[in-house]
């Protein structure tokens, strides 16, 4: 039924687990995964007139989130070869992942959407508003919420 499965992660303990068991899912499926990180944006934060920035320089914040996104999709893609599942990895920067995991799917051509009920907000971020649930409402691509 499914043959290309978008599998989101952030690194959590739960998206973790999901990610494990996605790949399972799609070694039954016979279906192929593409994991995606969505990368922070450099933070800037403003008071009165003037911009605070972070210390760290827009460089090394951009160095560290590849490193970061590196770290998270190649374990992804670990499960997969272990599991003789076809597998490739996209991430992108936005600040609004749940747009970022949409597009993602969309420019994919994933026919699902594999990922946590809820991930570093915990229980309270899925309760209030989380990125899954963002995803739930606004995807047309079909969305498998592993809790």
């Amino acid at each position: 039924m499914f043959k290309h499965i978008l599998v989101p992660t952030d690194g959590s303990e739960l998206s973790r687990a999901t990610a494990q068991r996605a790949v399972a899912f799609a070694a039954e499926a016979g279906a192929r995964i593409t994991a995606f990180y969505a990368k922070p944006e450099y933070p800037i934060a403003y008071f009165g007139e003037g911009a605070l920035i972070d210390p760290t320089t827009p460089e090394k914040f951009t160095e560290m989130a590849e490193q970061q996104a590196s770290q998270f999709l190649d374990e992804v893609a670990g499960w997969c070869q272990a599991a003789g599942v076809a597998c490739s990895t996209a991430s992108a920067t936005s600040d609004v992942p749940y747009e970022a995991i949409i597009k993602a799917a969309e420019d994919a051509g994933c026919d699902l959407i594999f990922m946590a009920s809820h991930g570093r907000r915990g229980i309270s971020g899925f309760l209030l508003g989380s990125e899954t649930n963002k995803v739930l409402t606004h995807s047309k691509v079909p969305v498998l919420v592993y809790r």
